[in-house]
Parts: structure tokens; sequence; C-alpha cells
């Protein structure tokens, strides 16, 4: 039975408790993690976000009808105590409060529980879906309650920081008009004005800006953000971002303040002291190395290029791809024979398919000599020009991937690159942060056929493309810059464009008449016509950062109430289908999906 809390009033939490405390009258609440029946003891452990403290009854000396309560209760019961703390007899380093207990003297069951779903214990073994089902019972788990503390923890000293360097937090509309930044939108269909939709925001982008044209010369806000767009590992349909804007600002001072609010954050969460500044790359430099805009440093295996080596040899597919415009490039995996047999690159081959690769080529530097998937079709020559090119020796296997489109090598690669490291466990531990720097201001899209924004159409090309942007698009490069660690994207921003001038041939390149870029932006390329200061910022993603910083696999693991692979909470069974009623009201109607 359930009793109130009349007269009880918190004066302790469970994991604070300290030797120290001993003797002291405390009144602590929590939930039961087991209760322990030996006859003539009980002992009950009870948990709190802080922790756990034990509880100690004793029939010869407890209330027999507090004693007989305590024989009642079990896991996940909500429990009322008051006691007194004492020395523990049996101490435990097990848990922060083994030195101590508490001895019993008042007991109220204030919830009682049935039989959980699962055990609430730290890295539970019961399969994701079904804790999500039963996220309330889930985030019980102490290893989450602390990933949420954390984030709160951060938030904080984001708001302080941000804070002290003089920025002003705005909030900024939820309901916003639609302005498609390159992933979906997610719609709101409007009740007064039928027939017409809001969008969620997926960033605060175009208000921040106006925020500078407003004379708020520093803004900040930790931002709710929405992109309907197919979830990874990193990614949430909704996520949070910590949004910057500057005025009166080059991409150096922006790329100050965000490394000082990294070391900040760091210092006053972890304790751990990040090295400031980071390294810079551009972004031709880290696809030439990498093979990706987005590298892990925590372990070298760089790429090289064997275009000029293979273009005349006599093997079709280096051939083709060099003769097609592409080229030929590799990584060598570091005493990797021994790991990677013929049957192991046969399934990274498979993998290299599946990211667009049309096949693998290899060298194993075998005790016994050189195995290679080619070297019937090359002279002696060019298979030591190779050797040589991948500094490859005994114990060594070298990938090798060409194409005709040197993107597609480029990224295989990088993905190779990072797959062969995990399974060869050469990741080293550690916070490596780096900028990119200078990114094409265009990129093609294959499936539409035309030039994209790779960030956004405000970002700002550099001075020196500014006379030239007509004539080669692929060759126009922005004041864009993003911070990445350990091989995750935290932070993307640039330096505006506030030259109404410039922005409509901008727009132009992109393919946008006058008329349709005035329909989508025209409320922001009149506000420039008013004193627009110049301005730069940039929005680091919190969900990731808080995920990075614990090393968690997920960001399931730091989000409260997460989605799932295809964008439903299991726990609410969101999204739903609408009453018709509503439907009405709103006047939309529904057309059922047609099926084969």
């Amino acid at each position: 039975m359930t009793e109130f809390m009349t007269g009880l009033k918190r004066s302790s939490y469970c994991g604070d408790l300290r030797i120290a405390d001993c003797g002291k009258k405390v009144t602590v609440f929590g939930w039961v993690q087991r209760q322990r029946d030996l006859g003539q003891l009980i002992f009950i452990d009870l948990r709190d976000r802080t922790g756990i403290v034990q509880l100690a009854l004793d029939e010869s000396t407890s209330d027999k009808a507090v004693f007989e309560k305590a024989a009642s209760v079990k896991s996940e019961y909500v429990l009322g105590v008051v006691g007194t703390v004492r020395e523990r007899s049996a101490k435990t380093n097990k848990i922060a409060t083994g030195d101590i207990e508490i001895a019993v003297e008042e007991l109220r069951i204030l919830g009682e529980s049935e039989t959980p779903p699962f055990e609430i214990v730290p890295n539970s073994n019961t399969g994701e879906l079904t804790r999500l089902k039963y996220r309330y019972l889930d985030l019980r788990r102490s290893d989450l309650q602390q990933n949420i503390i954390l984030r709160h923890k951060i938030a904080k000293v984001t708001r302080d920081y941000f804070d002290e360097q003089g920025f002003i937090e705005i909030e900024t509309p939820m309901l916003i008009k639609s302005t498609p930044e390159g992933a979906r939108d997610f719609l709101v269909p409007s009740r007064i004005h039928k027939g017409s939709f809001y969008a969620l925001p997926q960033s605060p982008q175009i208000y921040k800006q106006l925020c500078m044209v407003a004379g708020f010369d520093r803004y900040m806000q930790i931002a709710r953000c929405f992109r309907d767009e197919d979830l990874r590992a990193d990614r949430q349909p909704e996520f949070t971002q910590i949004d910057i804007e500057m005025s009166f600002v080059d991409m150096e001072d922006v790329l100050e303040i965000g490394e000082g609010y990294i070391k900040r954050v760091f210092r006053d969460t972890l304790n751990i002291d990040v090295p400031t500044p980071f390294p810079r790359y551009t972004y031709n430099e880290v696809m030439e190395r990498y093979g990706s805009d987005k590298p892990d440093t925590r372990f070298d295996m760089q790429l090289f290029d064997l275009t000029d080596i293979v273009k005349d040899c006599d093997f079709a597919v280096f051939k083709n791809a060099v003769s097609g415009g592409g080229s030929v490039r590799g990584i060598t995996a570091r005493n990797a024979v021994k790991t990677y047999s013929r049957k192991e690159i046969d399934k990274l081959t498979e993998f290299s398919k599946g990211i667009g690769a049309k096949g693998l080529a290899w060298i194993r530097m075998t005790e016994n000599g050189i195995a290679s998937s080619f070297a019937k079709f090359m002279t002696e020559e060019q298979m030591q020009g190779i050797i040589e090119k991948a500094d490859a020796k005994q114990g060594d296997v070298v990938f090798i991937v060409a194409d005709t489109e040197n993107n597609t090598v480029l990224s295989v690669l990088g993905a190779l690159r990072c797959e062969a490291a995990n399974k060869l466990g050469i990741i080293k531990d550690g916070y490596n942060f780096l900028w990119v720097v200078d990114f094409p201001f265009f990129e093609f899209d294959k499936e539409t056929q035309t030039w994209v924004a790779m960030h956004h159409p405000f970002t700002s090309p550099t001075d020196e493309c500014m006379d030239t942007l007509e004539d080669d698009k692929g060759k126009v490069y922005a004041k864009a810059y993003d911070m990445v660690l350990n091989g995750v994207e935290l932070s993307s921003g640039s330096i505006r464009i506030t030259n109404p001038d410039l922005q409509k041939r901008m727009f132009s390149l992109l393919g946008l008449s006058d008329e349709e870029a005035y329909k989508k932006f025209g409320f922001l390329t009149d506000a420039f016509k008013y004193g627009a200061p110049p301005h730069g910022g940039m929005g680091i993603g919190l969900d990731r950062l808080v995920m990075q910083m614990i090393k968690a696999p997920t960001l399931r693991d730091v989000v409260a109430f997460p989605k799932v692979q295809n964008a439903s909470e299991p726990m609410t069974n969101a999204p739903s289908t609408i009453e018709q009623v509503q439907l009405d009201d709103l006047g939309i109607a529904v057309v059922a999906e047609k099926t084969e």
C-alpha cells in the first residue's frame, strides 16, 4: 500500500552520504535497487540519481511495523526513509557510500512497482528496442543518468562561457517559412491559413543573421533543430545545436571563440586540458591525405597516389581509370597480414563495393614473398614502384582503389582506412581536434544534375574567387570551416554574404532566378539593404559533442527520448495517424500509399 509524504522532507541524496555523516539523522528518497531478507536482518539498496546507499533493519531493534514493511518491498518500489547514518560493518569499494549505511527508523512506501521488463542495471544487455519502449525505466540506469547529467553540465558551461564572452541568448522561432537547406523540412500545417505550412527549423541560420542586422552583435542559442533525413548512429531527426553568430569578425575570430569554448567545456566537465590552437587543414588537403572531410587523425594510414606509376600498365582496371580522368590510390595497413587473410580481404572487397567501389586490389607482404591480386599484369618495375610509394614492408597489406571518378576513389579509401583501423585496433585513445577550411562553395548533385551549395547559399566565397565566380564552379571556394573531433564533424560555420549584389550572383549560380530567390529569401536580402554588418558564425552539435566526450557509441545514449532507425519512438508509437476531425480542421486529405 502506498503512503503519503506528509512530514517527510529530503535532507540528503543517497549517493552523497559519507563516513563524515555518521551520527547524522537523514531523510532520503529513492527506488529499491534490491532487497536482501536474511531473516532477522533486512538490507535494502536504495537508489537515486546520485548513487546507492544501503538501508539496514534489525528485527531485534527495529520497530515491528517498519521491519514488516521493509520485508514486503520489492525492486523499483519508491521509498521515503528516515534514519541515522552509521559506519558499515561489511564495507565495500563497489559504491561511493560503501563505508556507511542508514539504520532505518521510519520507512514509507510511496510507490509500488510491478516486476520491470528488464533489470535496472548499468550496461544492460537487454535489447535496445525493449529498453526504448520503456525508456522511462531505461533512464533510471545510472550510466544513462550520468550521461544526461553531464549534458546538463555542458549546457550550463556553454551559457556561462558565451555570457562571459559578451554573447546574448536569443530564442528564434520554431514555426518558420520553409527554405530547404539540403535536407527535407518537417512541415506543420496551418489551421488558420488552410493549404499553407510552417516548417520546423533545420537551423536558426536566417534569424541569427537578422539578429546581426538588428545590432545584437554577439548572439547565441542552445537551439532545437529538425531535419527529415535518414538516421545514423550520430544523427537524429531532432537535435540540439549550440548556435552562435558574431558581427565585425573574420574567420580567425570565430575559430578562436570556438576553440576557447571547447577548451573551457572539457576543463570544467571532464577536467581535461585540450591543447589549442587546433591543427588546420584545407578541404583539398584532408581529402587527398585521409579521403574524408572529417578525418580521424588518431592513427596515420594516409592515402598515396599511384596514378603516374600505373598509367601505362596492362591492368585494365588501373589503366581505364586513369584514361577516364580518374585516379588510382591506396593505403597501407601496417602489420596486417595475419588479420587480413584472403577470406577477410574478400569481406573488405564486398564492403568497398557497398560504398561505391567497383572492386579492391591488394598486395600482401608475406614472409614468403609478395602476394597480389594484380601482379601478373604489372612489370617488375611497376610493382616495385607501387611498393616503394606505399612504403610497404613485410607484414603489411596494401589496399588499392581505382575509378574514373576521383571523389569515389577518395571517399572509398577514406572509409576503408577507418574500417581497417578499427579491425586492427590501432586507434589511439584521446581527443584529436582539427579545423577543415577552404571548402568548395559548390558540389555537383548527380541525382539532380545540378550544382548545389556545399554549406548554404549565404556563405561568402573567398576573396580570390570574387572575379571568377562564373568561370568554373568547381574552383570556387568558400569562407567555410568545420570543427572535427576524432572523425566526427562537431561544428560547421562560415563567414556570411552581406552584399546584396553578391548574394544575387550566388543565387544565380545556384540556378535560382531573381523571382525564385526573392520568394524564398527576400526578407533576408531586403534586410541587407539597411546596413548589414560583416558577420559569421557556427553551430556546434551538442548531442554529438556529449557523445564524443563520453565515447558513447550512439546519440541515443545521450538523448533522453531518442528516435530509432526509422525515425519512430517505440515508447509513444510516434508518429501516429490523426483523427479525421483533426485533418478536416486543417484542410488536409491523406492519400493512401499505393501498393503493387
